[in-house]
């Protein structure tokens, strides 16, 4: 009998990613790299260099030098402002996360981010108080704000079995109506129709820092973000608290048959999500923007949803992945202006990169089969040797 042979390509594809310990990683960036050929055919097929247009986005970021840059600007000061819009997409991303943890799908991100970051808006951002004293207030108002509005949707599913789905979606409307008929009849600017802009003091963002004749927008938010990520991550792994979400999120009966209080976890679990939410809203509304827009909501806090699914909703992985999308969403601008190519492309390869992701279960399987092939035809042909 002839000796099968094992395809090289398929050796090689379960050598990279046939790891069970790594696929946690290898797996998202597999399909990560797949998203980026494909949305490199995309690019081509339009007429333009695929490589110009990822290193476009990379330059608008501040990742990669531009040709030249304006007076007072350089590399770092887009990098910095790249940080400040990847700021609130780290904490709505986290609120999504949590939430998920529970079981549950916090789709409100958007409105509790409005909710919190008009209340800190009224309460400090319009007030006379003192940077030391105004910024730390609309931190822990936002945290308020946004938690207050997470748990109350989470007693509504823990109380009345009212989906939370359907529950975030309404509080979205209400808030975005509620807070524009505010700002239209009470803080309004007569020339921009957005809200009143928020004091410097009260501004989670340092703007126009000048540091060695450079200006930089310097996010306050930054590293509280990456701090509340490593703690989350913490809870969730190493504490009784995060293992009892985790649990109901997995199996309500299990838990409540194990002695957890579902209804309570359920409640605590929103109240966490929102209060990130929050404080999304805080450095986005008070950081990244000093003002709001009436009727209007935040993307990021739909863009976190996908976000979180990418990063597995893993605190650390959530980190790389918000990373990632910022880059498109911050980087398309310049990308636009440079390569001549629709800002839209941006959002394309995002579609790709999450439409890929969302096959890692099918990967897994698919490299899981190549492994037993693999291991089968090698056993034929041992058998077929000592014979």
């Amino acid at each position: 009998m002839k000796k099968r042979k094992v395809n090289p390509v398929t050796r090689l594809f379960v050598k990279l990613l046939g790891n069970e310990k790594y696929q946690v990683i290898t797996i998202p960036v597999f399909a990560i790299l797949l998203s980026l050929i494909v949305g490199a055919l995309v690019i081509a097929a339009l007429g333009k260099d695929p490589l110009s247009a990822y290193t476009n986005l990379l330059q608008g970021c501040g990742l990669w030098l531009k040709p030249k840059y304006a007076g007072g600007k350089s590399m770092g000061t887009d990098f910095f402002s790249f940080m400040n819009y990847w700021t609130p997409m780290i904490f709505a991303s986290l609120a999504v996360a949590v939430a998920l943890k529970a079981g549950l799908f916090n789709i409100g991100v958007s409105g509790q981010m409005l909710a919190a970051g008009f209340i800190s808006t009224v309460l400090v951002g319009y007030s006379n108080l003192a940077a030391p004293v105004a910024k730390p207030l609309v931190i822990i108002i936002s945290i308020i704000v946004g938690g207050l509005v997470g748990a109350f949707m989470g007693w509504l599913k823990y109380k009345f079995n009212i989906n939370e789905v359907v529950s975030s979606i309404m509080f979205n409307y209400i808030i975005q109506y509620v807070v524009a008929f505010f700002i239209n009849t009470k803080y309004v600017d007569p020339v921009s129709r957005q809200s009143k802009n928020v004091s410097d003091a009260a501004r989670l963002t340092l703007m126009n820092t000048e540091i060695g004749g450079l200006k930089y927008d310097i996010p306050l938010g930054i590293i509280l973000a990456v701090i509340v990520a490593v703690i989350i991550n913490f809870v969730f792994n190493k504490t009784t608290f995060g293992y009892e979400i985790t649990t109901v999120g997995l199996n309500r009966k299990a838990a409540q048959y194990a002695g957890i209080s579902v209804g309570s976890k359920m409640v605590q679990a929103m109240l966490i999500s929102g209060s990130l939410a929050g404080l999304a809203g805080a450095t986005y509304y008070l950081g990244y923007f000093c003002s709001m827009q009436p009727k209007v909501l935040a993307a990021t806090g739909f863009d976190a949803i996908a976000v979180s699914l990418l990063g597995n909703s893993n605190p650390l992985g959530i980190l790389l992945s918000s990373f990632l999308i910022s880059i498109m969403g911050k980087g398309k601008t310049y990308m636009s202006s440079s390569a001549g190519l629709d800002a839209e492309i941006a959002s394309v390869i995002t579609g790709l990169i999450l439409l890929f992701s969302a096959c890692g279960a099918f990967i897994r399987y698919k490299v899981k089969r190549a492994k037993e092939n693999i291991e089968e035809i090698e056993k034929e042909n041992k058998v077929e040797v000592d014979k």
